[in-house]
């Protein structure tokens, strides 16, 4: 009966505080995806058909403006992972190890093992390749170099080009494809570890390119109802008038190579099919965790590692792009003792708030040395203060592009502004249609937020910050 009641008041989001933890301490279910622009239904798309994500924000907090701080997996990643900016990490790119660069480091999941939890990995957490093998109890992988740097994986144009426009349709429900698998082992690490504390990551590699997913979920959309973005071009470009480096080429889809309308739109349904695969995929770890009745004694996060263009200024990949699109991304958080759940927060934050977060949450020391804020307050009161802006960084040491996100603007520099810059207002202008560098109504707002930018990009950061 009281078990009946809590989940009751969770439904409605007007609980106080549903049964702890016996130890006081909570489980963590951390939800992954690749690729995933915040384009679900709880995020407002009008066609986008996402329901278990959408639940999980019902009975969580939603927040509406998280940025990833670099638009690449492996950067994104092993900065989300360890707390720290790219520009503390030095990942830039998607061989740099980490834990090579920085034995010192501890991730997320390691910490939660040190703390007497079981660390459990399936799928994709760490970028593919460069696991944190020795952060796992059950699921890491063995990383097959040693030292800073995985080697050159070689991969030439010619094998993006044969591989960057190809729609793959699943039979059945998809169980040949490796996320259908990661869910199943979720599963199984529910059962076999009920009873215990864990920390259970589950990465899921879609929608990331190619689009993959069951005929069923290509039957929820018709690609002539499908919009093009208000940018829409035939091939990726910057505009007139905007940075030259701040559009760089197509590293997933129409590599080299108009894209027309119509093959647009195609696309554009199957990357949603891929999320609605996605989708499913993430209601059946769900549903497990309901059925062990496990969801009063855990936190349940969802995210995605970065943003991704589809088709916006002709670009069909997330590689190098300072823009909303590539480096907004989602992130829900359900913690059984948030006063907000149901709400929506509306501040930028950034993925790396995220290790600090669980910490807190869940009772446990905070590292020293995080860069990050612990998002608790906001989880509690999506008005409470919040005076932190959103950082992203693109490119390299040499060539840097520094965003920086506030409730109202986005800038971006590259190379110190040698490179250019760009600045928008998000509130009256969210396609990001007009550069207001030049503009003299805007000139406080960008010399304060290149001021902000070139001290993020200058800052040296150590342990004892």
């Amino acid at each position: 009966m009281i078990r009946a009641v809590c989940s009751l008041l969770i439904a409605l989001t007007t609980f106080s505080a549903p049964l702890a933890a016996a130890d006081g301490k909570y489980n963590v279910l951390f939800l992954m995806s690749d690729d995933m622009r915040p384009e679900l239904g709880c995020y407002g798309h009008p066609q986008v058909q996402s329901p278990n994500i959408d639940g999980l924000a019902k009975v969580g907090v939603r927040f509406d403006r998280a940025y990833c701080q670099y638009p690449l997996c492996n950067p994104s990643r092993s900065s989300m992972l360890n707390g720290r900016h790219p520009t503390t990490t030095n990942v830039l790119n998607n061989q740099a190890w980490v834990g090579g660069l920085h034995p010192d480091f501890v991730s997320l999941p390691k910490h939660f093992k040190q703390q007497g939890y079981q660390s459990l990995a399936c799928g994709k957490i760490f970028h593919g390749g460069i696991d944190d093998a020795e952060a796992w109890s059950e699921g890491g992988v063995k990383r097959n170099f040693d030292g800073p740097t995985a080697p050159d994986r070689k991969v030439t144009q010619k094998d993006r080009m044969q591989t960057s426009d190809r729609i793959n349709v699943l039979e059945g429900d998809g169980e040949s494809h490796n996320d259908h698998r990661t869910a199943t082992k979720a599963i199984e690490y529910l059962r076999a570890h009920q009873k215990d504390r864990f920390f259970l990551a589950c990465g899921f590699t879609k929608p990331h390119s190619p689009p993959t997913a069951p005929q069923r979920f290509f039957d929820l959309y018709d690609p002539e109802t499908i919009k093009l973005p208000a940018s829409f071009a035939a091939k990726a470009a910057a505009p007139t008038g905007y940075p030259p480096g701040s559009i760089t080429p197509n590293g997933d889809l129409f590599i080299q190579r108009d894209a027309t309308p119509e093959e647009a739109r195609k696309v554009i349904e199957a990357y949603w099919a891929s999320i609605s695969f996605t989708d499913w995929n993430v209601g059946r770890v769900l549903a497990e965790l309901d059925r062990l009745k496990l969801r009063d004694s855990t936190i349940v996060l969802f995210w995605g590692d970065h943003g991704y263009h589809l088709g916006e200024f002709g670009k069909w990949s997330k590689h190098g792009s300072l823009y909303e699109v590539g480096t907004r991304v989602p992130l829900i958080i359900s913690a059984p003792n948030a006063k907000a759940n149901g709400q929506t927060v509306a501040v930028p934050v950034q993925s790396l708030d995220v290790y600090p977060t669980l910490c807190e949450l869940c009772g446990i020391a905070t590292p020293k040395g995080l860069e990050g804020h612990s998002l608790t307050a906001l989880l509690n009161d999506p008005a409470a203060k919040w005076d932190h802006p959103a950082y992203t960084v693109a490119g390299n040491a040499k060539n840097l592009g520094v965003a920086v996100r506030t409730a109202r603007y986005r800038y971006a520099e590259y190379n110190g502004g040698e490179g250019g810059a760009m600045l928008f207002d998000e509130v009256n202008d969210p396609t990001e249609s007009k550069n207001l560098i030049d503009d003299p109504q805007h000139q406080t707002v960008k010399s304060e937020l290149s001021r902000l930018a070139r001290q993020h990009a200058a800052t040296k950061r150590t342990e004892s910050d």
